[in-house]
């Protein structure tokens, strides 16, 4: 019963499971679905401005959602693209903001430079130019990094019309024949191409170079015969009109009119571009008014300032009314031409557009003679304040280039010596590496050597303990021949003799025994005493077999008494069970006393050295005192010998401590770890 729970429970978790990741690719889907409805609400033109901030702002609460891809940043630029046509400037900014920090957290290269085109686009909208040009030519170095054609001459047509604009016409031509340079060799580049013979012809027609204006705009119209620009753009009506404006500035009406004619009859203008409507219109009117025909005018001059205050178009406003107040100067009625201009003058102040206050003072300076004075002071000082600014401007924009290519240079001067001091770091790590290796090397080898001397020296040691064994051994034998001769010959015999006395005692009479008795007795005794003297020297013999270690280092204390005149005093403790202690402490031991008393000998002037062995709970320990001239424990830390000492007791695992001031003499203590009651506890079993 208890496994079909189980079971059952567990197909309840896996049907849980499978329900929920449907709700969530469900969810995921209504998401994706919305996204796509929700963008295409918001560049719906037939709705209404708040009505599309809202659907984009939906749009942007499921973007800000979205894991951080390439996906993400896609639709951010498609957010701030919708606020860019609605042109909500304040949120466009925001979200080029934010996809530039993405991109950049991501290092997207290629959207890091789309996402200063943005910001670029916002402040040129607010006519903050600086702005502007940095975040153009910040674009512009990167899609020149990265290799990317096609957009970098995209940026530099940006450029070439942000420079026009700032009456920087020299700067403006050279940045549009870099972009057609690189548009040249693209496939469907067309628009690109168009877009550039335009801007081409608009500067030559601000330089009054009318041949070229027009053979340029010529090359844009043979450019739209190209299939894969949209005729919905009315690029063709636009082409049209600026051919008829460079003849109408040429005095050349009747051409003027016929190419703005041609404009105004391009299928679907008025629905598909009604700003450009509103340009050819007025622009014909004024051709007409400078050729004398002034059939349909004024209506013509108040359709197109209609259409103008509906798009709330302000320099074009402006621009109509100065057309308007020229048409009643013509007809003779004064006081409407002022007025017009008059509405020209204060709107265009109002709104700061210098050029459009210069074009307005010209008009009211001709239509108002009685003030023409004041209009025409004001004008000049306006045209003087135009020209220093977009000198300044223009100065501004170099100056942005070199300052940006120079931090440029800095950052590529910076790299490189970064790069120096790599690779000297590198090398001198190398060398450092190479050093340390050959130093650690040739430390080991030292310590091989040295281990390999001490191997010798301790070979020495134990073939000298096997040799002092042996004789041991060889006096052992020598020693049993003699007291087995001593009990055969002697004290058996004797025995013997005894025992043979003792049975002819019962042959005698009694008075007679007893007096041999105590005679035998005696000789009994002696003959007693004569076991225990061999009794006693077997016990020495083995005594000496057991402590042949402290045999082999009392002739090393007797070599060193009979070479040196210092006085040497040695004690060993009883308790010492030199029996368990192994034949490596041993050797080492003894190497630890022969270097101490060699430091003795040489350099301590010693009168008298005292050596110890003592026994403490677990421990061995070895102190050596002189009293010499001592010397300063810090300095001679590394000598040989005392390295030899600390390396030896090491071995051991044990513990060397030294005491010493100079002219005090110096303690040398050995501490050694043995645990003599264990040992004893194995070798009783």
């Amino acid at each position: 019963m208890k496994k079909y729970l189980q079971i059952l429970l567990f197909l309840l978790l896996v049907l849980f499971a499978c329900t929920n990741k449907k709700k969530k690719d469900v969810s995921l889907n209504l998401s994706e679905d919305s996204l796509s409805i929700y963008f295409s609400l918001a560049n719906n033109i037939d709705l209404p401005f708040e009505y599309k901030q809202k659907y984009n702002q939906r749009a942007f609460d499921i973007v800000k959602n979205q894991k951080d891809d390439s996906v993400k940043k896609v639709n951010l630029f498609k957010i701030a693209n919708r606020y860019y046509n609605m042109g909500d400037w304040h949120s466009f900014q925001n979200v080029s903001k934010l996809a530039l920090e993405k991109s950049i957290n991501s290092k997207d290269s290629a959207n890091i430079a789309k996402a200063y085109t943005y910001l670029g686009d916002y402040y040129q909208s607010q006519t903050i130019s600086d702005s502007a040009f940095l975040n153009y030519f910040r674009a512009e170095k990167i899609y020149l990094e990265i290799n990317d054609d096609f957009n970098l001459a995209k940026t530099f047509l940006i450029k070439a019309d942000l420079q026009l604009a700032q009456g920087d016409f020299f700067e403006s031509e050279i940045t549009v024949f870099k972009a057609l340079k690189i548009l040249k060799d693209k496939k469907n580049a067309g628009r690109d191409i168009y877009d550039s013979y335009n801007l081409l012809g608009i500067i030559y027609n601000e330089r009054e170079e009318y041949e070229k204006s027009l053979e340029y705009h010529n090359k844009a119209l043979v450019t739209l015969e190209d299939k894969s620009i949209p005729l919905d753009l009315q690029l063709k009506a636009t082409s049209l009109n600026n051919i008829g404006f460079v003849y109408l500035r040429m005095h050349n009406f009747n051409k003027a009119k016929e190419y703005l004619r041609r404009g105004l009859d391009q299928e679907d203008l008025y629905n598909g571009n009604t700003d450009l409507y509103a340009m050819l219109l007025d622009n014909l009117a004024v051709s007409k008014l400078k050729s004398k025909e002034l059939t349909g005018l004024p209506q013509q001059f108040y359709d197109a300032l209609k259409i103008r205050d509906s798009l709330k178009l302000e320099s074009g406003v402006i621009i109509s009314k100065i057309h308007l107040s020229e048409y009643y100067a013509f007809k003779k009625d004064t006081l409407r031409a002022i007025q017009f201009s008059k509405q020209a003058l204060n709107l265009s102040r109002s709104i700061n557009k210098i050029r459009n206050t210069l074009d307005a003072l010209k008009q009211i300076a001709i239509v108002d003679p009685k003030n023409e004075s004041k209009y025409s002071k004001e004008y000049i000082q306006l045209n003087d304040k135009l020209l220093k600014a977009e000198r300044n401007m223009g100065e501004k924009f170099s100056r942005i280039e070199y300052e940006t290519n120079e931090i440029k240079d800095q950052n590529s001067n910076l790299q490189e010596k970064n790069k120096t001091l790599i690779y000297v770091f590198s090398i001198c790590t190398l060398i450092g590496l190479f050093f340390y290796v050959y130093k650690t090397q040739q430390a080991k080898n030292r310590e091989l050597l040295f281990k390999q001397q001490q191997q010798v020296a301790n070979e020495d040691i134990y073939n000298l303990m096997i040799s002092q064994q042996n004789e041991i051994e060889l006096t052992r034998i020598k020693e049993k021949k003699k007291v087995a001769q001593e009990l055969h010959d002697g004290v058996l015999g004797r025995m013997f003799g005894v025992r043979i006395s003792l049975d002819s005692l019962d042959k005698i009479d009694e008075a007679e025994a007893a007096s041999k008795r105590k005679k035998y007795l005696a000789e009994l005794k002696h003959i007693e005493e004569d076991i225990r003297e061999i009794s006693h020297d077997l016990n020495r013999e083995k005594s000496e077999l057991i402590n042949n270690f402290v045999v082999i280092l009392n002739k090393l204390f007797d070599n060193q008494r009979n070479t040196y005149s210092s006085e040497l005093q040695t004690s060993f403790d009883s308790h010492i069970k030199w029996e368990l202690v192994n034949n490596t402490v041993k050797i080492n031991l003894y190497r630890i006393v022969q270097e101490a008393l060699q430091n003795c000998n040489k350099y301590a002037n010693a009168d008298t050295i005292k050596v110890e062995f003592k026994s403490e709970i677990d421990h061995l320990i070895l102190s050596i005192l002189d009293d010499g001239t001592g010397f300063n424990v810090k300095r001679t830390k590394n000598g040989i010998g005392l390295h030899n000492i600390e390396y030896r007791a090491t071995e051991c695992k044990g513990t060397v401590t030294i005491k010493s001031t100079k002219g005090e003499g110096t303690l040398l203590v050995v501490k050694i770890p043995i645990d003599q009651k264990i040992n004893l506890q194995k070798n009783d079993i």
